[in-house]
């Protein structure tokens, strides 16, 4: 894609953040860090994007119009919705956002998405990628639907905070010994490491939601029945968007010329960077180091020690992402599109 192309499909991608005219001003500021660090190393000036598109100085006809090949359209489409679909539902503003997507495309002349060479309908795409945002908390570990190798074993970690006066007492024993919790967090971040090096929209929407399952498996394992708003509520207690963590995986395999294309550079030098950048690896990590300390706890913790906790445990996967490479590597060997989707329905 040429510079246009992909400045025009990034703005595509943060007009769709903000279709719904409702995102809390936490939720805008996380995707303002997002442009803003995709910009560090780029041409693109992500964070004028940004300002233009919150101050509606763009609009979407003119933005269209500089992508010029069916390829592009299509990817910027599929980008499109899976913003829209990363906090697993679609608003009325966002749907008429990605109907108004494929009108203007389709009625434009030449070369509509269903005409590439991709296997996919918009209609199918949305489907899958509604499937993916929906999917079930309640399923089997999706670690299980493909071999992840962790060679020498887990690493533990730490507490991730220090223990609250009187925590102890409150502490529900979990159904996991403290070698298997931490078994269990690895083998989910190598696997989502792996989904990373996909080129895939759909692998890239797919970390969320098995993200999410990782953490109401953990606080399951202390005897807590979760909904997906407690799991929501708590990511973004550690700062962590969903919108914007989309935006930031698949901007940064747009940006190193990754997405999009399957086939081409998996598990090459493009794929070493997306690993490297997106750290689907160490945010796993934390998380799933975060959720155990915090329902181990009995969920005291305050909003300022879950996100200290996190970035400091963040640090560390970071650190631990170059070192399980190799096992990111030969997972991703073993998965496609079609597995991924088998894992979030929970097969």
């Amino acid at each position: 894609m040429t510079a246009d192309e992909i400045r025009a499909t990034l703005t595509i991608c943060l007009l769709a953040s903000f279709a719904d005219g409702e995102k809390h001003d936490r939720e805008r500021e996380q995707i303002r860090q997002v442009a803003e660090g995709l910009a560090g190393d780029h041409q693109v000036n992500l964070p004028s994007l940004y300002q233009d598109v919150l101050l509606r100085r763009v609009q979407l006809a003119d933005v269209q119009a500089q992508l010029t090949s069916a390829e592009s359209r299509q990817l910027a489409y599929e980008m499109a919705v899976c913003v829209c679909e990363a906090d697993g539902q679609t608003s009325a503003k966002e749907e008429a956002f990605l109907a108004s997507l494929r009108q203007a495309w389709q009625s434009g002349g030449g070369s509509t998405m269903a005409a590439t060479s991709a296997p996919t309908t918009p209609k199918t795409f949305e489907r899958d990628a509604q499937t993916i945002a929906e999917a079930p908390l309640r399923a089997a570990a999706p670690e299980g639907a493909v071999p992840v190798a962790i060679g020498s074993g887990p690493v533990p970690h730490p507490a991730a905070v220090d223990t609250l006066p009187g925590e102890a007492d409150q502490r529900r024993p979990s159904q996991l010994t403290a070698a298997d919790m931490d078994s269990k967090i690895l083998k989910a971040s190598i696997l989502n490491g792996a989904i990373e090096l996909l080129p895939e929209n759909l692998s890239t929407l797919a970390i969320i939601p098995l993200q999410m399952r990782l953490v109401y498996q953990i606080g399951q394992s202390y005897g807590y029945e979760l909904d997906r708003g407690h799991i929501t509520d708590l990511l973004a207690a550690l700062g962590v968007g969903l919108t914007s963590q989309y935006l930031e995986q698949a901007g940064r395999k747009l940006l190193g010329g990754l997405l999009g294309k399957a086939g081409k550079g998996l598990l090459g030098g493009l794929g070493r960077q997306a690993v490297s950048s997106g750290m689907s690896f160490a945010s796993t990590y934390a998380l799933g180091h975060v959720a155990n300390q915090y329902y181990a706890g009995g969920r005291q913790l305050s909003t300022d020690m879950l996100k200290n906790a996190y970035q400091h445990v963040m640090q560390d996967g970071r650190v631990l992402q170059e070192r399980y490479l190799p096992q990111m590597q030969e997972t991703a060997r073993g998965l496609n599109t079609a597995k991924i989707m088998q894992m979030v329905r929970g097969a």
